[in-house]
């Protein structure tokens, strides 16, 4: 039978429980009219999943499957999806967005009630069966994009949430951009700071600004992974922000033609202000899509001074996440992936994917292998 995998409730106080994961069996769910039957390959986590087994992530789900990352082929239609996109669709290996509620508008969610935008993965303002650990997934055609040839099964999961969080980090918000054309022109020979590589996001923040000819800098607390940033991604320095004076270093390590930050793109959050200001060029952004460090940051007199810009960043639009799926495409860019566990029934192994990310271990995405390509619908 289909399974899903999701949290099983346990008493415990915010940030101290666990929440153990759950292997359930379910039926093979059956498209309605304007639905398409979805087979999962892969499914990858985030920290975002962390947090939910921690009770640290608001309006949790505990019958709803995990995971908001996922490739798969679409295997069925329902009667009224139309005849054009289901030829299109069927047979078809597809990403699965990995948020609702945001079509097209750069400056946020079209509905002004937070409520509106959701992630997909246990979270108990979705439908039914909104999450992409599971064996089948029902979706509205408008919900998948065409998978990137070029990837991998684990390489396709490990894009979605991370490659759309960094997309708009990095074009919409830091260099301001309607397209990737424009984005191209605006970061052509410019310096970016790229903080905690080895993250999902920081990662893909750095390939796509390396690609549209930047020269990309990074931080992180291990030295083997400003080593792997530099030596296979193409940064162009590095510093560990464990260093006291890494804002000293970095500014070492820019060159001379060229000797400031013209943008930043973070997800720690902390004092990046006050350490990056005497980096940034006048008029320089920072562009920040997340606070692992704490959730206050400190904004300083002198930022105002250098008229410097901080811009908040959440995921991204449908609109955002198509244009980011065909720059991935255009540019052969392949997701990093750290580790592959196979088989959703595996709750070990996963456990150990989720330890991963708890000690910081990985460099790139940590993937589920749910289901072979190719392999027969008819089998579950």
């Amino acid at each position: 039978m289909p399974r899903t995998l999701t949290i099983k409730k346990v008493d415990g106080k915010p940030g101290q429980v666990y929440y153990p994961l759950q292997l359930n069996e379910v039926p093979r769910p059956v498209p309605g009219p304007k639905e398409v039957l979805v087979r999962l390959h892969a499914a990858a986590l985030n920290h975002r999943d962390l947090f939910i087994r921690q009770q640290l992530y608001p309006g949790i789900s505990f019958e709803q499957p995990l995971l908001a990352d996922g490739v798969g082929t679409v295997v069925e239609a329902g009667a009224d999806v139309d005849p054009a996109v289901a030829r299109s669709l069927l047979r078809a290996r597809v990403l699965l967005t990995p948020s609702r509620g945001w079509a097209a508008d750069p400056r946020g969610p079209e509905d002004p009630n937070p409520a509106s935008f959701s992630v997909v993965g246990g979270s108990a303002l979705l439908p039914p069966g909104s999450g992409t650990a599971q064996d089948y997934a029902l979706l509205d055609p408008a919900e998948l994009e065409p998978a990137p040839p070029h990837l991998t099964a684990a390489e396709a999961a490990a894009l979605p949430l991370v490659g759309l969080t960094a997309w708009r980090a990095l074009v919409t918000k830091g260099l301001g951009a309607p397209d990737a054309d424009a984005a191209a022109a605006a970061a052509d020979g410019i310096n970016v700071l790229v903080t905690g590589i080895g993250g999902g996001v920081a990662l893909s923040a750095l390939q796509f600004a390396v690609a549209l000819g930047a020269r990309v800098f990074v931080t992180s607390g291990d030295p083997a992974k400003l080593e792997r940033a530099r030596r296979e991604l193409g940064a162009a320095g590095g510093v560990s922000y464990r260093d006291a004076a890494w804002d000293k270093q970095l500014a070492a390590q820019l060159p001379a033609s060229r000797p400031y930050l013209d943008l930043v793109i973070d997800g720690a959050g902390g004092d990046v202000v006050s350490r990056a200001v005497r980096l940034l060029r006048p008029g320089g952004v920072i562009s920040v899509y997340g606070m692992t460090v704490a959730p206050k940051m400190d904004w300083t007199m002198q930022a105002v001074l250098r008229n410097v810009d901080l811009r908040g960043s959440t995921m991204g639009s449908r609109a955002e996440f198509r244009a980011m799926v065909d720059f991935v495409r255009r540019h052969t860019i392949h997701p990093i992936v750290s580790r592959v566990v196979r088989g959703l029934d595996d709750i070990a192994a996963i456990d150990g994917l989720f330890e991963d990310i708890r000690a910081g271990r990985q460099f790139g995405k940590l993937v589920i292998e749910i289901s072979p390509e190719g392999e027969d619908s008819a089998k579950l």
